[in-house]
């Protein structure tokens, strides 16, 4: 819990980079066929450890009549549950492949024990040294699937030399000849969020102004999805798209160079990057541990500018409530002497979204 696909991304930077011999590092990449059409019902079921009522929740999703001609098999794809009842049924795989660091002369093991498997609801890789047997570790994940209603697509799973790069969560990971982790957004994942900034700059129906409030929320989640890749050059930086988008936008009989230069850069923000520098979450933890302090702080880094120093100075507290910040609730600058414009350091605060609402509608109030 607690985890997002940086955490995978960065599991495979430490699992392939040069100290741990990566270039010589082979992967399997795993495709489950029709996995969210296949799950036994009943392998969901048994596996699912929660209270009585939750699990009468779940099994009432299960049976909800999405796949007709299977009614025991298959979750709804798309649906808000359909990760969380992937995860239960296949929880147990990132084990099947697994060794010791070192041992002893006795071949008793005495290091650490590794399990370098990395799963991200279906997609999965698993990571081989030079001497693991890749057909025998795929031999025993078929048996696991099998068990589960599920099986191994054969046409799409693949071993991969590392120094050959494959695809995963819509990045590209390769190791170079000099033993050089490398990882960058995919090429398919380039291409379809190239369509969909195309869609938006060619939209005849959309001023300037309004094509660039649509395109800022989705160019800073890609930067942002992308910020611990390397993004140099003119392809991951966007410079031909953004070239494209000021032609359009100054092609607008209301807008001069000035200004189409201004929503370009509205349209366009900046995210800073930072390769391979993602901290994971520090081992078993999780968000419903009661660490407070913990998930307050790694969730206080989500947040730049201002907003970032506010919180180091208040101790990742809310001003307002003095509680936490935890969960997914925004955190907001507020000005103390409500003027908006008094930007001043001993004026802005930090707290909760709804602490925020409440002081300006008691202001409002009275």
């Amino acid at each position: 819990m607690g985890r997002s696909a940086h955490d995978a991304q960065k599991i495979l930077q430490i699992n392939l980079n040069s100290k741990n011999n990566g270039v010589n590092k082979r992967v399997i990449e795993l495709d489950i066929e029709a996995c969210f059409d296949r799950i036994n019902h009943s392998s969901i079921m048994d596996n699912l450890i929660a209270p009585t009522g939750l699990k009468l929740g779940i099994f009432r999703c299960l049976k909800a009549g999405t796949n007709v001609g299977f009614p025991d098999q298959g979750t709804p794809q798309g649906g808000v549950v359909s990760p969380l009842l992937a995860n239960i049924a296949l929880n147990g795989i990132e084990s099947i492949h697994s060794y010791n660091t070192r041992c002893n002369k006795k071949g008793i093991p005495t290091g650490d024990h590794k399990e370098p498997s990395i799963r991200y609801a279906d997609d999965m890789v698993i990571i081989l040294r030079p001497e693991d047997n890749a057909e025998a570790i795929l031999s025993d994940i078929s048996e696991f699937l099998a068990a589960r209603g599920m099986k191994v697509s054969e046409k799409k799973t693949k071993v991969t030399a590392t120094t050959d790069g494959f695809d995963f969560l819509g990045w590209h990971f390769k190791v170079q000849k000099n033993g050089k982790f490398r990882s960058t957004p995919s090429v398919e994942n380039y291409k379809a969020f190239r369509k969909k900034i195309k869609t938006i700059i060619n939209n005849s129906n959309y001023g300037s102004t309004h094509k660039a409030g649509k395109l800022a929320p989705v160019v800073r989640g890609w930067r942002n999805y992308h910020k611990y890749c390397k993004m140099d050059g003119s392809r991951n930086s966007l410079y031909f798209i953004q070239k494209r988008a000021y032609s359009v936008f100054n092609r607008e009989c209301k807008q001069n160079r000035d200004s189409s230069k201004t929503l370009l850069n509205k349209a366009f923000p900046t995210v800073s990057y930072s390769e391979n520098k993602h901290i994971n979450v520090k081992g078993n933890k999780s968000p419903y541990d009661g660490d407070l302090s913990y998930w307050s702080e790694r969730h206080s880094k989500l947040y730049d500018g201002q907003t970032s120093k506010a919180l180091n100075r208040q101790n990742h507290s809310c001003t307002s409530c003095g509680l936490k910040f935890v969960g997914d609730e925004g955190i907001h600058l507020h000005h103390s002497d409500g003027n908006h414009h008094n930007w001043k350091r001993n004026n802005l605060v930090a707290i909760h979204e709804t602490c925020h609402d409440y002081i300006h509608m008691s202001k409002a109030q009275a």
